[in-house]
């Protein structure tokens, strides 16, 4: 009886014991469990948040573009004042016209320099947003783009040689004239009757193959004409202009918002002065 009694305890206490070590491993393994879920919930809560962050900051940086950007002028940097180098800087009326619109528009300016009759080319493609290049309203030009509000008047002037017989635009017919290629002194002289026209990539070349005698005259814009003329010996305007035209701003056919906003800033900078400040930075009256 005793014996039974001492197996039966045994049992008992074995049986506890058993109880006591399941007990233990189960609540070992659910605390590694829950510790390891709080880890995964933590990571993927940092996860998320630095995914917030992201989208945030991506979100900060589209507002900003869409808000302000790039604007892309084109121009040929051979026709001062209104755009030439100065170092490594284009610099001149257009160039410094154009930087006051952007600021308007809340963008910075880009100035991309080319080819003069690459620049409706250019528009036309994307490649630039504008062109200001003392740029002539013209029939031919409307075809292709849209044009601002006029911001400056230009005159197409006739250069010769100082003992040149020619001294008007009808001298014109017949004799060999010098050009800017794809500008408006080149439509106009191809006008001229009998006369041969030499077509030339920049307007100091046109200038210099007078000076050489190889022309009888150029016909340019006024105001490159009077630079021209200073740097180079011999040379004179004639007091007759051939013709007098607008300048205004080309903007793409398909882009209606863009003219809007660039003829709201150019009116603004009319009205407060400073586009007359630019202009007078460069043209001083005689």
């Amino acid at each position: 009886m005793k014996k039974k009694v001492v197996s039966v305890m045994l049992c008992v206490a074995m049986t506890a014991a058993l109880m006591a070590g399941c007990g233990s491993s189960s609540t070992e393994t659910t605390s590694e469990d829950t510790s390891a879920a709080t880890e995964e919930t933590e990571d993927t809560a940092a996860e998320t948040e630095d995914a917030a962050e992201e989208t945030a900051d991506t979100a900060e940086a589209d507002t900003e573009e869409s808000a302000g950007g790039t604007l892309v002028m084109g121009t040929n940097a051979e026709f001062p004042p209104y755009e030439y180098y100065e170092g490594q800087e284009v610099v001149g009326i257009d160039a410094e016209m154009a930087a006051a619109v952007a600021e308007k528009l809340g963008m910075d300016l880009k100035i991309e320099d080319m080819a003069f009759d690459s620049l409706i080319p250019a528009l036309s493609s994307g490649k630039v947003d504008i062109v200001a290049a003392g740029m002539t309203v013209t029939e031919d030009r409307l075809a292709s783009v849209n044009f601002s509000d006029t911001y400056a008047t230009g005159i197409q002037a006739i250069i010769v040689p100082e003992d040149s017989e020619i001294t008007s635009a009808d001298d014109l017919a017949g004799k060999t004239i010098g050009v800017q290629q794809g500008t408006t002194g080149d439509l106009y002289a191809s006008d001229v009757e009998g006369a041969t026209i030499e077509r030339y990539a920049k307007g100091m070349e046109a200038v210099q193959s007078l000076s050489q005698g190889k022309i009888d005259a150029v016909i340019i814009d006024n105001e490159p004409a009077n630079v021209f003329v200073s740097e180079v010996a011999g040379l004179k305007i004639l007091d007759e202009a051939f013709a007098t035209e607008d300048y205004a701003i080309a903007v793409a056919k398909d882009n209606e918002e863009l003219l809007d906003q660039i003829n709201t800033a150019l009116a603004e900078l009319k009205e407060d002065g400073t586009l007359q400040a630019i202009v007078d930075k460069y043209i001083t009256a005689e």
